[in-house]
């Protein structure tokens, strides 16, 4: 760790309390022990790869309660004031009993006593630093702050030499040092204040610096693993993971990291009210080693909980229980065999890969359990398979398999809590009105929103401000925070702002390049580090996509620099191609509902695994006004661009969203040449029937007559040969005969046309006497090829069309008036 000298570690170390030389160095000789499993040498060996390797052979043994062993030592010797504080405290300002992570520097031999009860005769593969309230927030209760490091480095390096010494008699099991992050004495998602549900004790970046230095502690003092527990507040264990994952960046180690929540009764949530699904949802983006549930209830009372856990969870699972739930004095009274026989249902079913004991547990429960444990096989990772979005609020979503109320393959996100487009929303916003706001929320959900979109972004509001305030109450309404969040702002600090207070997983709306690759890249890391899923717009730095193939390369640059460079989940993007308005009556809007579906299915297409969303009020916004339209042609334009091209998610009023088939036949066919641009009239139609249906609506109000329906002009039934393309002419239409259709030459020869007709003709003409009627000329006269032309030889119809298609070819003139002209010069 000496090398690890990123400025935020050093800062912290040069503050320590723990003054003069300690090491901070762990790594063995590389011949400490033999190469190959089971033995393990730090510094030699991937923690990871051994971890995984004793996960999937056996059922590995975690260590029990340190408090109720301060406890029961405290029964046995004297542990009261005076104890706790040492000699190093003895004169400190306050009480400092009860304080049990202090007993690592003021009681060092008790701690070490402890591990190493756990490892010999418990038989723990893995044990937990005395470090759950080692936190300048916790220590505040003792004004101990200053001594955060030094507590967590102590607990941590007693441990490492318990693990050693005990490794040493036994190199075949390994012992590791688990550095335990607790939750601290202040949550993130839950009021202090009865009176104001925004109130908050903690914010997360404090929560992100505490953890920080924990962990910094943690690890200078020897720790293998981490783990973030006794989670009751997911927001408290986002702040410790994105902690954990700046360590791990600043350090480039690969440290495992465990995550072990807390249900804090038989509902089977948190105590901030998150099912252990929507946990799990909220986390997994930390890539933990393993996740689980302690503390709080027997191994009786989890059954039903560890059963759903280990149905999703993707990585190992471990459970340390309590021994039971308490008894009226606050002890604990399942027996070791009482704890084995409960944990032993566990293990028969196969939810299992790490196992140990949590309040009221000591080193018998643990050896009874191990005991136990080593008769069965550990849980098998599940097969990995197509990544989803997974998203979160009190419960847990996995997008890809949504219906919405329609039946639809769709996510709905609810459109009203959206100061752009909610004119009563805004009106609440600006007036400070929140608790009504809520109400707009919870009526949403009722309505059918599986996410609810959250908007304050406006120029005569302070958006950081607002967004943070809606967020802090919406977490405490259950109604409305039990769906995801969509976190909707222009400015990235607003959703930054949002994010910080969402326990869950929510959706950050949005990012694009049209802020250029180096920005892009860096919105989209940090959104990455806070886990939320993100809609990406299709703009880029030259402006808005409008066209399918402008919409089809934005999004496919975004995808390639999201996937490839930030490493971002490809499930947990959201293209939104901009859902433009159609029936402007300028041509160049026609198109734009059938370029979005168009583009729809191309980016799903070469873009594995996103979704595609839209702002779909956008599409009607012509004919704003008159919510019949809008709602007909958003069911049409819905049905094609989900059902056709794969769209899976948009910004909506769930309650006015309609079925297709509950459009009327004439309304359907109206909107259906709108949105496909059929013809030229659409716009024009659909413009008529809204000034119908506004009429209409002034009658119900007037309670006058309807006025007459327009007529809707039916389309023709078209056949293969109606979409024939048209191709170029060369030449005009030919007459049907043989000679025309083969370009035959005139042979010139009229004395050859001997039909009666014409020799009636002849025979009565006035012209008596031969004359001359052929007028053939011999073939090589001229030149055979254009512009040359000689008669009986060559096609005047191939010649003219010819001549009027390289030029324009000239007539003459009038003959009477050269007559005239004629008769004025001569007699």
């Amino acid at each position: 760790n000496s090398k690890l000298t990123h400025e935020k570690v050093l800062e912290i170390r040069a503050k320590r309390s723990n003054k003069g030389d300690i090491n901070i160095d762990h790594a063995q000789a590389v011949d400490t022990y033999p190469e190959s499993f089971p033995y393990f040498v730090r510094g030699r060996d991937s923690a990871r790869r051994y971890i995984t390797s004793l996960f999937t052979t056996q059922i590995a043994i975690y260590d029990g309660a340190m408090g109720t062993m301060i406890q029961n030592y405290s029964k046995r010797n004297k542990l009261d004031e005076e104890e706790y504080r040492g000699e190093q405290f003895k004169d400190w300002s306050c009480n400092v009993k009860g304080n049990n992570d202090m007993l690592s520097i003021s009681q060092p031999q008790i701690i070490k006593d402890i591990y190493l009860g756990y490892l010999e005769e418990g038989g723990s593969n893995l044990i937990g630093t005395n470090t759950f309230s080692s936190t300048t927030i916790a220590m505040a209760d003792y004004e101990m702050e200053d001594y955060a490091y030094e507590l967590n480095y102590e607990g941590a390096r007693l441990a490492r030499e318990a693990c050693d010494e005990v490794t040493a008699k036994d190199p075949t099991k390994p012992r590791f040092v688990v550095g335990a992050i607790g939750p601290t004495n202040r949550t993130g998602s839950i009021s202090p204040s009865v009176e104001d549900p925004a109130a908050r004790n903690v914010t997360f970046d404090e929560l992100v610096e505490t953890y920080f230095e924990q962990i910094v502690g943690l690890m200078d003092g020897g720790s293998d693993i981490l783990m973030v527990e006794t989670i009751f507040d997911t927001l408290n264990a986002k702040a410790a993971l994105y902690a954990v994952g700046e360590y791990l960046e600043f350090s480039g180690l690969d440290i495992p990291v465990f995550v072990s929540g807390t249900l804090v009764d038989q509902s089977g949530r948190t105590l901030s009210g998150q099912t252990g699904e929507a946990f799990y949802a909220s986390i997994r983006h930390s890539k933990p080693m393993c996740v689980g549930l302690n503390c709080a209830l027997g191994a009786s009372h989890m059954k039903p909980f560890v059963e759903k856990l280990a149905n999703v969870v993707e990585c190992f699972m471990h459970v340390y229980s309590n021994a039971g739930l308490p008894n009226a004095m606050g002890g604990y009274d399942d027996t070791p065999e009482d704890m084995t026989r409960e944990n032993q249902e566990f293990f028969e079913a196969g939810w299992l890969n790490m196992v140990g004991g949590c309040c009221g547990s000591t080193p018998p429960h643990i050896k009874a359990i191990a005991a136990c444990a080593a008769n069965y096989k550990p849980r098998k990772l599940p097969d990995v398979g197509r990544p989803k979005m997974w998203l979160s609020g009190l419960e847990d979503l996995i997008v890809d398999d949504v219906h919405n109320h329609l039946g639809m393959p769709f996510l709905n996100v609810g459109e009203r809590c959206n100061i752009s487009g909610s004119i009563r929303f805004k009106k609440l916003m600006m007036a400070g009105d929140y608790a009504t706001a809520m109400d707009i929320a919870k009526k949403q959900v009722e309505d059918g929103a599986h996410v609810i979109d959250i908007n304050v972004d406006d120029g005569l509001l302070d958006g950081v401000a607002a967004m943070q305030k809606f967020v802090k109450i919406a977490v405490t309404e259950p109604d409305v925070c039990k769906v995801p969040f969509m976190l909707d702002a222009s400015k990235f600090e607003i959703v930054m702002a949002g994010l910080k207070w969402c326990q869950g997983k929510p959706i950050v709306n949005s990012i694009s390049l049209k802020v250029g690759e180096e920005l892009f890249k860096e919105q989209a890391t940090l959104l990455k580090k806070h886990g939320a899923a993100i809609v990406c717009m299709a703009f880029d730095e030259n402006g808005q996509a409008a066209t399918a193939d402008e919409k089809v390369r934005i999004c496919k640059r975004s995808y390639d620099i999201l996937v490839n460079e930030v490493k971002f989940p490809p499930e947990d993007i959201v293209f939104d191609p901009n859902v433009l308005t159609i029936g402007t009556g300028m041509e160049e809007h026609a198109n734009y509902g059938v370029d979005f579906i168009n583009a729809v299915k191309t980016i799903k297409e070469q873009c594995p695994y996103v979704k595609i969303s839209g702002g779909i009020s956008n599409l009607s916004f012509g004919f704003r006004g008159v919510t019949k339209i809008r709602e007909s042609i958003h069911s049409v334009f819905l049905h094609h661009a989900i059902l056709d091209s794969g769209m899976d998610v948009g910004i909506v009023n769930a309650h006015e969203l309609l079925h297709i088939n509950d459009l009327e036949d004439d309304m359907k066919c109206l909107v259906e040449r709108l949105v496909f641009n059929k013809d030229e009239e659409a716009t024009e139609d659909m413009l008529q029937r809204t000034g119908y249906e506004r009429a209409c609506n002034v009658a119900r109000k007037k309670n006058l007559p309807f006025p007459r329906k327009p007529r809707v002009k039916q389309p023709r039934k078209l056949f293969d040969y109606d979409h024939i393309e048209p191709v170029p002419a060369t030449e005009p239409p030919l007459p049907t005969s043989d000679a025309a259709q083969n370009h035959v030459p005139n042979p010139y020869l009229n004395s050859k046309l001997t039909h009666e007709k014409v020799l009636e003709i002849r025979a009565k003409r006035s012209n008596k006497g031969d004359i001359n009627i052929d007028h053939a000329q011999a073939v090589d006269t001229y030149p055979e090829s254009f512009p040359y032309f000689v008669r009986g030889r060559d096609s005047a119809r191939r010649y003219i069309t010819s001549l009027f298609t390289t030029q324009i070819a000239i007539y003459d003139g009038a003959m009477g008036t050269m007559i005239q002209n004629y008769s004025k010069r001569n007699k």
